[in-house]
């Protein structure tokens, strides 16, 4: 039984589709591209005939000629791009115009490369292979990172279902010792699993809110009272804060020049990690200061400040990294994901907003969140709906 040459499998085989109304100029490239290279090829002869044949396969590369009769090659390519099962596809353009201008609207409508007539062989070969090793690096990339987000959610959904009937056996054990002493050191042993299936599960929690808002940065645009929302936040805060024995202290201007355009949720979030970190970071005892002011200018400022260690030069660097680990550590072992300030800076950017630091190693430090101000007009509608 003869053996079956590597080349022969056709589904290792890159394919190209070679779209030109001139027969001849598809033969000869069809030739060079199966002789030369061993790739499969499907021809097209009009831009019409390539839509049609896309619909029923997906090639690794598209080479198309720019001057054609009724659909054109860029306004071809145009059509391709839209539509999202082939718009990776790299397109690369050949004609036998050498027009500055055509050149720009061909890649402008989604090429990658343009080779003008009569080209090298040798030189179309190298560019059909660079596309072609650009583009499998491209989907590899794309599919560890779908990989990498697979695998992350299903071990965090199962760690955290996991965590939870730890926690929750750790607590009745807890309370049932706590009615029924038995030993001191089992108890001891019992408070410690609480403890850390507690600072687990928030971990778990955390990382997937955190990742939630990494991967879907949309937002609306509507007024938001941010004194409000900061008082909010402070509220649900109170507790955690108790137990460290910190106190806030809040000068907040809840009145109608405190408000923004920004995406409720993510002021939420914003404050939400800002107001949790310094509760983190700060030793028992401390105070938190937050205060909303409207400044002069367009904006709103939101100041969170700590009496914690602050950041050095080196933290300052590289703190809005995703995953940074600073120089700092929570006092109380808190999780922390490395993730919070990365995504706070993000998310403020994307509302057109300021994130400033104003800190001394040893010394505590303060986080300056400037939001625009509502404009004018949107405002009284809001308030004239009020009436």
């Amino acid at each position: 039984m003869a053996a079956i040459e590597k080349d022969d499998l056709s589904e290792n085989k890159p394919i190209i589709m070679v779209v030109d109304d001139q027969p001849q100029n598809v033969k000869l490239v069809k030739e060079l591209l199966t002789i030369a290279m061993r790739y499969e090829v499907i021809e097209a002869q009009s831009g019409e005939q390539a839509l049609e044949l896309l619909a029923k396969t997906t090639p690794d590369l598209v080479l198309l000629d720019v001057m054609m009769p009724e659909l054109d090659g860029v306004e071809t390519c145009k059509r391709i791009k839209e539509n999202p099962v082939l718009a990776d596809i790299p397109i690369i353009f050949l004609s036998a115009a050498d027009d500055k201008n055509l050149i720009v609207q061909a890649l402008e409508s989604g090429g990658v490369d343009y080779v003008t007539k009569p080209f090298s062989r040798a030189e179309l070969l190298t560019r059909v292979r660079t596309h072609l090793a650009l583009k499998s690096a491209r989907d590899s990339l794309k599919s560890l990172a779908e990989d990498k987000d697979e695998l992350l959610g299903i071990l965090t959904h199962d760690l955290k279902n996991h965590l939870g009937g730890m926690q929750m056996s750790a607590q009745l054990m807890h309370d049932r010792l706590t009615r029924q002493p038995v030993d001191a050191k089992i108890n001891q042993l019992v408070d410690n699993i609480l403890l850390d299936t507690a600072q687990m599960l928030a971990f778990v929690k955390e990382f997937l809110a955190n990742s939630m808002a990494e991967r879907t940065l949309q937002f609306s645009a509507e007024p938001v009272n941010l004194a409000q929302a900061a008082a909010q936040t402070v509220r649900q805060y109170q507790i955690t804060a108790e137990r460290k024995e910190i106190q806030f202290v809040c000068d907040l201007d809840s009145s109608a020049n405190s408000m923004v355009t920004a995406d409720p949720t993510g002021v939420k979030q914003i404050l939400d990690n800002l107001i949790s970190n310094a509760i983190k970071f700060s030793d028992n005892g401390k105070s938190i200061g937050i205060t909303v002011k409207p400044m002069t200018g367009d904006y709103v400022e939101c100041r969170i400040s700590d009496e914690g260690p602050g950041f050095t030069a080196e933290d300052k660097s590289r703190m809005f990294r995703r995953y940074a680990r600073l120089s700092a550590r929570p006092t109380a072992g808190e999780p922390s994901t490395g993730l919070g300030l990365s995504i706070v800076k993000r998310l403020i950017e994307a509302m057109n907003g300021r994130l400033l630091l104003e800190s001394v190693p040893d010394e505590g430090s303060t986080f300056i969140v400037r939001l625009p101000k509502i404009r004018r007009a949107i405002l009284d509608k809001e308030l004239e709906g009020l009436n």
